[in-house]
This record gives structure tokens, C-alpha cells and sequence, in this order.
């Protein structure tokens, strides 16, 4: 790396092939032959990513790379549940299933739907929220599908197992009826069981569960430890939970502060788990240890963090743990893996080793062997820029391979910045003289520090697809800047006006201006225009997404106070107090707070960073040589301007076929859905989605006839219409 210095680079394997740091991996499992039975899906796409693996990759091949150019429209399908605009758009991420002429998906409002997989045709639906009016964001990423036979009978049963808010609910497959034998009367609530007070605490889950024999093993996300649990599929009784933050007298409790396993949020799973049923393996990507402020201040946090940010093998019947590798020490830089890892093969001296890709935010990609955590490529340890926040103690060193190479730039220097315009290059040379950027692990500071890639990756949660045919791992990224920025926090303000209540609770992440940071924090400064007084209210209460519930630390008369301010209807709010003064500030909060998710833009709002802006890249994972990368998507009026190929922000995998395709929407602008050569990336077929694809697609063949599918929503371009529609592809 051009920032380490030579002293400062510790090499942790120094032949390819060779062990990692011992520290970072705890390995019970030896080498078994591998089973390539899960790497694959076809006739139907079961599963979230099309497998067990998460590969991606179909067997079917009658679409391919001479007749890819004639697919048309076979039909669509609209939910209906389009909602909203700029900052809440409405927000379709999820992989289809598709079982038995059966297609699952999850509407933006999350209401399940089970369609006809040839026509479209709506067989059933069923609505989670139960007729409530549903005005913000669901993200669900997909479903988890089981069969079995019913307890005391021979005849067989199907369940789809999908949450919504707070809880995970069981679905019959064939009537779309809530199955009243699972958890209660259907539900299970997913606050419970996490050894914290349910009231204090906000649960969901965006991506879906894996199911294994009988249970289905979930992941978190919210204002909650992330603790990793196993249900029964058929009782919804809990059969196991691992810790991801160490109770007293387990491995990882030494790197937390004593009592942290009491009050520490975060080290969750939110981008969901990967399975190998051949080896009785779950395998967890762990985000930051800590939620909302403190994914970027983690001065109440002293030490490593496990099993934050880190990947973690548990044996799926147990939830014992077999090994972990932690990819970032004192995570204050949000570096959660943002995709379940892909399962893979690595071919080496005549034989097959059962492997792991896991890309990273980072724009990195680690390659383990999946039964000992061992690093299949060499690892350096570098030497990093200390914290100046005061109470912060980073991490000294951290962890990069040296193999692969990094599928985007690591460090935003200034003959980097964009020459888009005169003007907009002279504005960001500006901001940018007076920030850090001294590499991927310079740390949050008052005055501005660059991430590159930013918040939103490098990879994020559409994963990497896999071809076992080839070897080749395939990458869509994010390369832009943002800025990370900490903030003093406010002093708390005596009284309890809606004034004081929305400083001391809300200003953290929505800021003083209430401007937000959207799509991540919601501007509140027009909320009465999307949402009711008693909806806000409800959300203020009992939480939504990362944001926690405020029902047990806010009176009756506080919370009618804030939401009153937040609804612009001062004539509402109760006089309970005089007006609100300056209080010493709380012991209990952190003294500093992240200043918001901000991108490093131009002028113009396009980013500040030379192209390309987002790519596609091919990984041979014997080699750790790339075959191919290229830009991936564009900005409709940039080239209209003639200023093509720059790439743009993308969200959402690809799909790999033995037909020679790669299949992939996710670019944010263009609306464009397209499929791509997969041996040299040559651009083969491309359609315009009446909203960006946002999502990876699935494929599958009914009577012989291949399909292709995406949803299309929509919900990360501002300037975008919405939608909430499912795109089948066919040939003639």
C-alpha cells in the first residue's frame, strides 16, 4: 500500500496458501471433500441467491450468449404498493423464489405475494401489516422457503418464513394463510429472547433467514445486539442463540468492556447468512459493534470488538461456534460485511479447496477456506492513523490482503478529484484542502475524514455471484467518496417541550435543522406530509428500522410534546413546562456524535471523484487475478452530454448461467436491465425497467422455458418515480 510505510507492514501469510494470524481464527473443522450439490440452482431458484452457497449461478442454458439478444417481455406483475418520494421512496430489494411454477416476493409495502411463475397471474397474497397503513420504507431483501411432512401425518407441508417489522411470521405456500401453530398465532416476536428489556429495544430483519433441516437460523438488525438465533421451522420455539457480543465467560468477552454485554448494540447480521448443509456450517457476517452514533464514536467501547465486523462459522444444528476471522479491529468506520459470503471453490496443486469469498464495503475481498477460517491469499497487518477524538482509542494495526488486489480505489488524493467542469473541480479541490484522507483507516474527525469507497461500498448486498464452471467471482461496486464528520454533542435542554425532546432524542441523527441524512435518516422537516400524527407518534414510540423506540424513556406528555413539533402544530403542544434551558448533558450519552451520511458531491450532485463511478469486475479465485472489470450503469443527461461509461451507484447481485450470461440490473439512474458476456463483459442485451432494479434477479423454467426475473422499485434515486413491480423476461 503507498500509505504503509515498509517497517509498518507485517506479512500474516507468507506464501499463498499459508495460515492466517492464529489470533484471528479458531478452527475446529478438517478438510472434507466438496459437494457441489448446493453450489448451483435450476428448473427452480429455492433459496435466496439461488442456493444454499448464495452463488447466484443456474445450470439452465437456453437463454444464452446467440440468442440473448431476442428476449422480450414475457409479463410483469404490479403490487400496487408504490409509495412516496425523494427520501422515502418506496424500496423493492428483494430476490424472488421461485418453487414448483410458484414466484414469492415481498412488495414494498411487505406484503408477500405468490404468483403464477409462467403468466404472473396473482395466486394469493398476504398482508403482514394487517390493513395498518403502511407510509414508510419496508426493506425486505427476500423469504426463506421449507417442506416438510406436518407433525403426525404423512402429507407433506410448505411454509414460507418471512419478517416484517418486529416479527417473523410463517406463511402457508399453497393458501397464503398465517400458520397459527408457529410462535404465537403465527408470529414470533424477534425482541424476545435477546436478554434485554423488549421495550428498549428496536428488532427486524431486511434479508431472510437460511433454513436448516428444521430450523430456521435468523440474523437482526435495529437498535439490538445482534445475537444469532435458531428456531424450530415447524413450533417457532428458539433452539439455540449465539452471542455475538461475549457474555461473561465466553470467547470475545475479554475485547468488550466488562459490562458491555448489558447495554452494547449492534453486531448484527443484517445482510443475512450463507449455508453449507454438506458440512453443517452457517456462515455469519457480523456488522460494526455499535448502532447509530456509535457505529463512528466508539469511545464507551474500549478494545477489538468481537465479533464485530467479522465473519463467524457456527455449526448450524448447535450454534456452537467453529471459527471467526474479524476483518476490522474497533470498527468506528461502519465497515459492516454488507452481503453473506459467497461459498466457493479454490483449485490449487490438483485440488479442490472448499472456500469463502467475502467482499467487503471496503472494496476488498477475503478468500478463507470455509472449514478452517484459514486465508487462502497472504494478509499484511498495517499500522494506522491513531484517533484524535478525545476518549477514542483505535485500533494500531489492521488487517489487508495483500491478495486480491482491491476491486476500488483506497485513497482519494487530489489528481483523483473530478474534472467534470472547471467549476465543479475547483469546488471540490476546495472541500476537499480541508479534510483528511490518509487511507481507508483514517478515523472519523471534527474537521472531515474521506472513506473511500464510502458508506455504501464498494460491494453491498447484492453479493458476489459465483461461476464453478470457470472459477470466476463476479463483483458489481460503488467507488465514490463520502465524508465521515463527529460533532460534539448538543447540551441537553431542561423542560419538556417538543423543542427539547427532538434536541436531546432525535438531533443525533436527524440533526438540528431536521434535514436528516436521507435515505439512511429521513428529513423531518415536511414529515406531516407523508405521515399522520398518530403514525409518527407510533414510530417516535415503538421504533423503526435503526431507529429505536422511545416508548419507555419519553412520558405521554413528552411524546404528544414531539410529535406535535415534529407535525408543525405548535397550538397542540401541552404547556407542561416553561421554556426548555440549557441542562448539564447526560453522563449516559457519548460526548461526541456522527454528523450525518453525507457523499462527497459537486456543485451539481454528482460525485466528487473521477469515474468510474460504480464497475462490474470478474475474479478468478485460483489466481487472485481479475480477467475483466468495466464501468456499470450511467447518468441518462451526462451522456446525453457525450460523458458515457462513467458508472454510477448500484445496488443488487447478478445472476451467472451455464448459458454464458451474466444477467444484472442495480444501477440507481439509468433504469436499465442487462446481461453481459461472462467470460469477457461484452454488453449483449439491455431493456429499460419502468424503475431501477434495484434487486438481483432470479431465473428458472417452467415446461421447458427459461425466465428471468427482477423487481423493480425504484427507492434510491430522489428524482425517480417509484414503482413495485416484478419484470419477467423470456425468448419469443
Amino acid at each position: 500500500m503507498k500509505t504503509v510505510k515498509k517497517h509498518s507492514v507485517k506479512i500474516l501469510a507468507t506464501a499463498v496458501g499459508g495460515l492466517a494470524l492464529s489470533a484471528l481464527v479458531a478452527c475446529q473443522h478438517l478438510q472434507k471433500p466438496v459437494d457441489t450439490s448446493a453450489f448451483q440452482s435450476s428448473v427452480d431458484w429455492p433459496f435466496y441467491h439461488g442456493n444454499p452457497h448464495g452463488t447466484h449461478y443456474s445450470t439452465l442454458n437456453q437463454i444464452n450468449t446467440q440468442n440473448v439478444s431476442k428476449l422480450k417481455l414475457a409479463w410483469s406483475f404490479d403490487s400496487g404498493d408504490a409509495f412516496g418520494e425523494g427520501g422515502n421512496q418506496s424500496d423493492m430489494e428483494g430476490n424472488p423464489l421461485i418453487v414448483r411454477g410458484k414466484l414469492f416476493f415481498v412488495s414494498p409495502k411487505g406484503r408477500l405475494f405468490c404468483l403464477d411463475a409462467a403468466t404472473g397471474k396473482q395466486q394469493w397474497v398476504f398482508d403482514p401489516a394487517f390493513g395498518e397503513a403502511i407510509n414508510t420504507k419496508q426493506r425486505l431483501r427476500g423469504v426463506s422457503y421449507w417442506s416438510g411432512t406436518k407433525e403426525g401425518s404423512n402429507s407433506k407441508e410448505e411454509r414460507i418464513l418471512f419478517s416484517f417489522k418486529k416479527h417473523l411470521l410463517a406463511v402457508n405456500a399453497q393458501t397464503g394463510e398465517l400458520i397459527k401453530s408457529f410462535g404465537q398465532e403465527g408470529k414470533i416476536d424477534l425482541r424476545e429472547g435477546l436478554g434485554r428489556d423488549i421495550d428498549t429495544v428496536y428488532v427486524a430483519e431486511v434479508s431472510p433467514g437460511v433454513v436448516y433441516k428444521d430450523l430456521i437460523i435468523m440474523g437482526s438488525t435495529g437498535n439490538t445486539p445482534g445475537h444469532i438465533r435458531a428456531y424450530d421451522v415447524r413450533t417457532g420455539k428458539m433452539q439455540w442463540i449465539f452471542h455475538t457480543i461475549p457474555w461473561p465467560g465466553e470467547f470475545g468477552y475479554e475485547s468488550w468492556p466488562k459490562d458491555a454485554w448489558k447495554t452494547a448494540m449492534g453486531a448484527n447480521a443484517w445482510s443475512g447468512l450463507t449455508l453449507d448443509p454438506e458440512n453443517g456450517l452457517v456462515f455469519v457476517p457480523l456488522a460494526s459493534a455499535g448502532m447509530g452514533d456509535k457505529d463512528f464514536y466508539g469511545g464507551d467501547r474500549a478494545g477489538d470488538n468481537l465479533f464485530g465486523t467479522s465473519i463467524v462459522a457456527l455449526e448450524a444444528a448447535t450454534g456452537k461456534r467453529a471459527w471467526h476471522f474479524q476483518l476490522v479491529k474497533h470498527d468506528v468506520w461502519d465497515r459492516d460485511p454488507p452481503t453473506p459470503p459467497t461459498l466457493i471453490t479454490v483449485k490449487r496443486d490438483n485440488k479442490n479447496i472448499p472456500a469463502l469469498a467475502q467482499a467487503t464495503k471496503a472494496g476488498l475481498v477475503f478468500i478463507l477456506n470455509r472449514l478452517t477460517g484459514e486465508s487462502l491469499y497472504p494478509l499484511q497487518e498495517i499500522s494506522v492513523p491513531a484517533s484524535n477524538i478525545p476518549g477514542e482509542i483505535t485500533s494500531p494495526t489492521q488487517i489487508m490482503p495483500l491478495a486480491p488486489a482491491p476491486f476500488a480505489r483506497q485513497k482519494l488524493t487530489a489528481d483523483m478529484l473530478t474534472q467534470r467542469t472547471p467549476e465543479a473541480h475547483a469546488a471540490v479541490a476546495a472541500t476537499f484542502s480541508t479534510l483528511s484522507s490518509r487511507g481507508p483507516f483514517d478515523p472519523p474527525s471534527e474537521g472531515g475524514t474521506v472513506l473511500l469507497p464510502g458508506m455504501d461500498g464498494g460491494a453491498e448486498w447484492g453479493g458476489s455471484a459465483f461461476d464453478p464452471q470457470t472459477g470466476l467471482l463476479y463483483i458489481n461496486a460503488n467507488e465514490m467518496a463520502w465524508t465521515i464528520k463527529l460533532r460534539k454533542q448538543q447540551p441537553k435542554l431542561g423542560g419538556d417541550s417538543g423543542e427539547a425532546m427532538y434536541q436531546n432524542f432525535c438531533s443525533s441523527c436527524h440533526g438540528l435543522d431536521r434535514k436528516g441524512s436521507p435515505p439512511e435518516f429521513p428529513n423531518l422537516e415536511a414529515v406531516a406530509q407523508r405521515l399522520s400524527a398518530e403514525q409518527t407518534r407510533k414510530q417516535i414510540a415503538n421504533g423503526s428500522g435503526r431507529m429505536p423506540g422511545f416508548k419507555s424513556q419519553l412520558s405521554d406528555t413528552q411524546l404528544t410534546n414531539l410529535t406535535a413539533f415534529l407535525m408543525g402544530d405548535a397550538s397542540q403542544t401541552l404547556k407542561a413546562s416553561k421554556e426548555p434551558v440549557p441542562a448539564y448533558p447526560s453522563t449516559k450519552n457519548d460526548p461526541y456524535a456522527f454528523d450525518g451520511y453525507k457523499k462527497f458531491l459537486d456543485p451539481d450532485g454528482y460525485p466528487a471523484i473521477s469515474p468510474p463511478w460504480g464497475t462490474l469486475s470478474a475474479l478468478n479465485v485460483n489466481t487472485g487475478e481479475y480477467v475483466w472489470k468495466q464501468p456499470l450503469g450511467e447518468y441518462p443527461e451526462l451522456a446525453a452530454q457525450g460523458m458515457t461509461n462513467t458508472g454510477s451507484e448500484n445496488y443488487g447481485g447478478a445472476v451467472i448461467t451455464a448459458g454464458g450470461l451474466l444477467f444484472i440490473a442495480a444501477t440507481v439512474y439509468d433504469n436499465q436491465f442487462r446481461a453481459f458476456d461472462k467470460a469477457t463483459g461484452k454488453l449483449l442485451w439491455q431493456t429499460t425497467l419502468p424503475a431501477a432494479g434495484i434487486a438481483t434477479p432470479s431465473t428458472y423454467s417452467i415446461k421447458g422455458k427459461q425466465f428471468v426475473v427482477i423487481g423493480a422499485s425504484g427507492g434510491k434515486n430522489p428524482k425517480g418515480k417509484p414503482a413495485g413491480s416484478i419484470m419477467a423476461y423470456a425468448l419469443p
